[in-house]
């Protein structure tokens, strides 16, 4: 985590450093969402009832499992995101590195999935036993899904489980910072980095939105990417087609 901590800041400071004719090409931060309307995302398999805009914010009403993706494939970059979760237990989350299609029988591409579950989903969804189940659901698991494969910083089983809870309750928003760098992801939740994992079989796809059956709010989607690496055509997603 610290040699991607550094990483970044050495990247800023380049860019900060370079002549005026020569930022051009240093990372910049960009929208990918414009506060109007959907352009840049394409729906992947919901329903035209899904998603909506208002006042600047992305509404997923969550009435049918599945996915909206960026136009996009992103390699390595930083991405900024907030959201808030509408309804006690919501579930939903974002997908990095991801195929532009549903997993065949899946309502889910195959990628890399940075969970957003509200505080009351381990209440609500106890063990068999009637245990709860661990508050770090909440707040940013990671893992590969549908035949990515990753390695954990924090196992629980082939999950990363986020080192310390800063998940804020339904109708409060949230912000992570995800670093994905050569197989590589570093998340920060409201400010703090909890959780990471590494050795991602697939690191170059599409970004991807939730539906998951509950309310849950985005906005303040960025994006800054960087330099790519050294990447072979089974590490990157296949290319759909708009």
């Amino acid at each position: 985590m610290k040699y991607l901590i550094i990483k970044t800041a050495l990247l800023s400071l380049a860019a900060s450093s370079l002549p005026l004719h020569a930022q051009d090409a240093a990372p910049q931060w960009k929208d990918l969402f414009n506060g109007k309307d959907l352009t840049g995302w394409t729906d992947v398999n919901t329903s035209p009832e899904t998603w909506s805009v208002k006042d600047g914010v992305i509404i997923c009403h969550g009435d049918k499992l599945g996915v909206m993706r960026s136009n996009k494939q992103y390699e390595n970059f930083i991405l900024h995101i907030e959201w808030k979760h509408m309804e006690a237990g919501g579930n939903s989350g974002i997908f990095v590195w991801a195929d532009g299609t549903a997993a065949k029988g899946k309502p889910f591409p195959k990628g890399v999935e940075v969970q957003m579950l509200e505080l009351d989903w381990p209440k609500l969804h106890p063990e068999k036993d009637g245990s709860p189940r661990p508050l770090a659901y909440v707040h940013g698991e990671m893992w590969g899904i549908f035949g990515l494969k990753t390695t954990p910083d924090n196992p629980r089983g082939i999950r990363s489980m986020s080192l310390e809870n800063r998940c804020k309750p339904r109708g409060q928003w949230n912000s992570y910072d995800i670093v994905c760098i050569d197989g590589v992801i570093k998340l920060s939740v409201n400010g703090k980095f909890v959780n990471g994992i590494s050795g991602a079989t697939q690191k170059k796809g599409y970004l991807c939105l939730e539906s998951e059956g509950a309310e849950i709010h985005f906005r303040n989607i960025r994006i800054m990417e960087l330099p790519g690496g050294v990447i072979t055509p089974e590490q990157t997603a296949p290319v759909v087609s708009q």
